[in-house]
């Protein structure tokens, strides 16, 4: 249904109350790709976990307002303990993220003594607390790399990404923990196949979380998908790809919060979902009433104790410094 003029009027007047009240607060605001588009809209920031958690760290503002999920505003909180965190709703989760626990962790280290712990971003700061690093998907890679070889490693908590990990640096040494993001884990790859039928001239970007990402490895291999049309990358990754890119259309597997910045930035291409139903409801959660009210009323705070950001810092740390 299209706004009316009603609609667009209280929506103007709402991003004014924002900017005021983000200018009395000295707050920045900061956006994941997923968020709802007048959400990225009224941002200062817009990126992926690792460029975020990187501008939390930069920045002078007193208040971060992070439009994102809990793990997010969470190592923000670490990173910044000087800052005061909010996130516009507590309710904001991620269904990745809850599948392992610092507990859960602990047992899975005591069966393996030694072994060096990487944990994708998209984790609790307690989770992060008992690792040695962080990853992002940008530089899951990277990070992976930069351990000896003769280490063994335990990669969390996403199974696809660390499968898509352990195929590309051939770790034969490496275990990965059996979690996913559902939104990623349901782009299957008989619906890639169907749009890469559909759209055979277009460029395939797919998220290394995604259920497909092995499947689309294999496409290539056996010449089903073009190599030379197809990129596995981060979210931050896909958003310059296009805008380097001289493709016109580009099919996008990955949550498609992203779609709107990518038409943003480029007006001249197409760009559309492998999957309409990629929509993480989590990420949805924040509104711009939200975005105001949290400034207006200052909520809600996350703040990580500091004897488990302490150690969590150490890990994010050790990411944010291998890029």
């Amino acid at each position: 249904m299209a706004a009316t003029l009603d609609d667009v009027t209280t929506q103007a007047e709402l991003v004014d109350e924002i900017l005021r009240l983000k200018r009395q607060r000295n707050a920045i605001i900061l956006a994941h790709n997923y968020e709802l588009g007048p959400v990225q809209d009224v941002a200062d920031f817009v990126s992926d976990s690792l460029a975020l958690s990187r501008k939390a760290r930069e920045t002078d503002a007193s208040v971060i307002v992070f439009c994102g999920v809990h793990f997010m505003a969470e190592t923000a909180s670490v990173i910044c303990q000087d800052k005061t965190v909010l996130l516009p709703d507590l309710e904001a989760g991620c269904s990745l993220a809850d599948t392992i626990d610092a507990e859960q962790l602990r047992a899975w280290k005591a069966k393996h003594p030694g072994a060096v712990v990487v944990s994708y971003v998209n984790t609790s700061a307690e989770v992060k607390a008992e690792s040695d690093y962080c990853c992002t998907s940008s530089n899951a890679v990277k990070v992976v790399q930069s351990i000896p070889e003769d280490r063994e490693i335990l990669f969390l908590p996403d199974y696809f990404l660390g499968s898509y990990v352990q195929r590309v640096t051939g770790r034969k040494n490496m275990h990965v923990w059996m979690g996913e993001c559902h939104v990623h884990a349901g782009i299957r790859p008989e619906t890639v196949a169907a749009q890469t039928s559909s759209h055979p001239d277009a460029e395939l970007l797919v998220h290394p979380e995604c259920g497909c990402t092995t499947s689309v490895l294999y496409f290539i291999e056996d010449g089903s998908i073009p190599k030379e049309r197809t990129a596995v990358l981060s979210t931050e990754g896909m958003v310059r790809h296009v805008r380097q890119s001289r493709a016109s259309t580009f099919l996008v597997a990955t949550e498609t919060g992203i779609l709107h910045r990518m038409r943003q930035q480029n007006p001249d291409k197409a760009f559309i979902p492998v999957s309409d139903e990629a929509v993480c409801p989590f990420m949805k959660r924040i509104t711009l009433e939200k975005v105001r009210d949290a400034l207006r009323d200052m909520k809600y705070e996350v703040r990580v104790p500091p004897e488990i950001a302490d150690r969590a810092r150490q890990a994010i740390d050790r990411m944010l410094a291998i890029g």
